[in-house]
């Protein structure tokens, strides 16, 4: 490789929390597809625009079998989602017709109409339970804590059937797989504690044939023979579900309401024209992007992207945040425009993988926000902005404390 190898960028702007590192910018304009260094060390091609990053995600030649590119230094060449973390293969890092099979499973659950029947009502309940019992406290409230992280927890426990009451051991787990701050033991450690968590639950769930969710339907779609669905298969999706189903809705919702906090005018906004919801809530999603580090894929082939010769095997990783704000796409992209009418963006991926639960998340950000800002219009942080600790070493970017007064 003769192109100059640059360090990823990863480091926010503090005065900026909301924005991708700066460096992306220069990437972006000067050379879209660049070599770089990910922060493990291994090296590979880094994608800043929406057009490109658009072909990566489209292109049948791209692989979804990838290593990781954001652990932290010194462990290039880790795959993810294999026994070496303690995850069995996940089917969102497989091929098709792998991935179709293994997702045709799913798909069904997490239709807009399947979602506004079965969920929605649940989402309403317990959105207004728990906007009651930030109602009923005095002093700065901690949204994270009280709504960003219970409302995601309890809706991917409604849909899988796992018990509430577990979620502070598999939040804690998810918290830990997730932090590339952590070391590579604190990592597996918590995919090993999910793991065994979920293999618990199938065996309890197995002899009790007529309960309710999703991980008792896949087990009666397994013992029913129509699938080669294996215990290992059964566990790794149930695994992805519930991690993935909280963790990413979470960190959206708690940046999205810093967002409305400190954007003059943008709560107002939504307050006096809730029928903009739908739109405020793409260009949210646009706008913030929560895979900081991007996602990735492997070239079968040798195949051209943006003018860069990408050869067979090498990494390819779309910064997914700053493709989102590319200026050949977007008026104005760093700035958050509910009137912007965003008909397309990366925030869910692209292609056949698009994300499973991305009607859910929007269901639950619909939710949320416009009741939040009913229920309490004159909300606000009840600290000042630079001092809100943001999640810097998570795979997902979100909010770790949000306090505000009311």
């Amino acid at each position: 490789m003769t192109e100059t190898t640059t360090p990823m960028p990863t480091v926010r702007d503090a005065e900026s929390p909301l924005d991708p590192p700066p460096e992306y910018q220069a990437l972006q304009e000067e050379r879209p597809v660049h070599w770089v260094r990910f922060p493990n060390g291994s090296e590979g091609w880094l994608v800043t625009r929406f057009d490109e990053g658009s072909q990566v995600f489209s292109d049948p030649r791209m692989s979804s079998h990838r290593p990781r590119h954001d652990n932290p230094e010194g462990e290039a060449g880790e795959s993810a989602g294999t026994d070496e973390s303690g995850l069995p293969p996940l089917f969102v890092m497989m091929d098709e017709p792998d991935h179709g099979a293994y997702r045709k499973l799913l798909t069904g659950k997490f239709t807009p109409k399947a979602v506004a029947k079965n969920l929605q009502p649940y989402i309403d309940r317990i959105v207004d339970e728990h906007l009651d019992a930030i109602a009923s406290t005095s002093g700065p409230v901690d949204l994270i804590e009280a709504l960003c992280l219970p409302i995601p927890c309890l809706v991917i426990c409604e849909i899988l059937g796992v018990p509430y009451e577990d979620r502070d051991g598999f939040h804690g787990a998810t918290e830990a797989m997730m932090d590339m701050g952590r070391s590579r033991e604190e990592r597996d450690a918590g995919a090993q504690w999910l793991m065994g968590y979920i293999s618990k639950l199938i065996e309890t769930k197995r002899s009790q044939p007529e309960s309710d969710g999703l991980i008792s339907e896949l087990i009666r779609i397994a013992a029913s023979g129509e699938t080669i669905l294996t215990d290992k298969d059964l566990t790794g999706i149930c695994a992805l579900l519930l991690f993935a189903g909280h963790d990413t809705t979470a960190a959206m919702m708690g940046l999205s309401i810093m967002t409305l906090l400190t954007h003059p005018g943008k709560w107002e906004e939504l307050r006096e024209n809730p029928e903009k919801i739908g739109p405020a809530i793409e260009e949210l999603l646009r706008y913030l992007t929560i895979v900081q580090f991007g996602l990735g894929r492997v070239a079968l082939e040798d195949v051209e992207i943006g003018e860069a010769q990408i050869k067979q095997g090498d990494l390819v990783v779309v910064a997914m945040p700053i493709a989102n704000r590319d200026p050949r796409v977007f008026t104005d992209p760093d700035v958050p425009d509910f009137d912007r009418k965003t008909t397309r963006h990366l925030a869910f991926g692209y292609g056949v993988h698009q994300c499973l639960g991305q009607n859910v998340a929007r269901a639950e950000l619909k939710t949320v926000l416009p009741k939040l800002i009913e229920r309490f219009p004159d909300l606000h942080l009840a600290v000042d902005p630079s001092d809100v600790p943001m999640d810097a070493f998570g795979t997902n970017y979100g909010v770790r404390e949000l306090p505000v007064t009311f």
